[in-house]
């Protein structure tokens, strides 16, 4: 006979699942398929290189860097775009959809010291790369003292 190990955890992250499908279910407007529902959110990182510039990384896997639009307005950067579902799968062939789809927004308040003039942005290996460089006047300064 074999010995079985009793694993509580596994026990409460299927009871988990089930309370989320339940209340997922509940929340579904229209009776909207998980195919259709679209919202999501990408992670992000914000942190300073400390080469005096702000990087922010945003994980876009699946997106064209063509659907990717980046906007800065009264110091304010939105990242949006769209994650489009494969179009050779049909709907009627997907036994299981878990990744989210559809278009996506993330909006960040910049410093004032940023400079707006000068951000770059680079797309690679589905991660966005927005660098944020600090205003020549915004960054520290060192003044030297004179012995007299």
């Amino acid at each position: 006979m074999n010995i079985v190990r009793f694993d509580p955890f596994r026990e409460m992250a299927t009871l988990q699942d089930r309370v989320n499908r339940i209340f997922a279910d509940a929340y579904r407007r229209d009776n909207d398929d998980l195919m259709t529902r679209g919202a999501w959110v990408p992670p992000i990182d914000i942190y300073d290189s400390g080469n005096h510039e702000l990087v922010i990384k945003a994980e876009l896997p699946d997106v064209n860097r063509e659907d990717i639009t980046l906007r800065v307005e009264n110091h304010t950067l939105t990242i949006s775009g769209q994650k489009k579902m494969d179009n050779e799968v049909k709907d009627e062939q997907y036994h299981r959809v878990e990744r989210a789809y559809g278009n996506f927004s993330r909006s960040f308040t910049l410093p004032q010291t940023v400079d707006t003039n000068a951000i770059g942005a680079e797309y690679k290996n589905g991660v966005l790369i927005v660098r944020l460089p600090v205003r020549e006047e915004a960054k520290p300064k060192e003044i030297q003292v004179k012995v007299s």
